[in-house]
C-alpha cells in the first residue's frame, strides 16, 4: 500500500492509502465533498532505515566518484592463502 497525498482548494491537504498504481486523479474533500487533485510529491525515504539511507547514498555515491586506494587492503598474512593450500586445483593457478 502507498500513501497518496491530494489538495483540496478550501480544506488543504488529504491522505490517502492505494494500491501502487491504482491511485485515482482525483478524490472527494473528506471535509467539504468537493474534488482534492491529486499532488505528486517525493517518496517518503527518510522514514526508512538509516542503515539502509547510507549504502544507497554510498552506492550512489561511488557510481561516479569511487573511492581510490593506494595499495590492497592488509591480509592476515602475506604467504599463500589456506584455501588455496587446501585445494589442488587452485594450487596450479598463475600467482602474481
Amino acid at each position: 500500500m502507498a500513501v497518496y497525498l491530494y489538495r483540496c482548494p478550501d480544506h488543504g491537504t488529504t491522505e490517502t492509502r492505494c494500491a501502487m498504481g491504482a491511485a485515482p486523479a482525483a478524490v472527494e474533500c473528506p471535509a467539504c465533498g468537493s474534488t482534492a487533485a491529486r499532488v505528486f510529491t517525493a517518496p517518503r525515504l527518510s522514514f526508512g532505515s538509516p542503515v539502509r539511507r547510507a549504502l544507497i547514498e554510498r552506492t550512489e555515491r561511488t557510481s561516479d566518484r569511487p573511492d581510490v586506494v593506494s595499495a590492497p587492503p592488509p591480509g592476515p598474512r602475506s604467504g599463500p592463502r589456506a584455501d588455496v593450500l587446501r585445494n589442488p586445483a587452485l594450487s596450479r593457478l598463475p600467482r602474481p
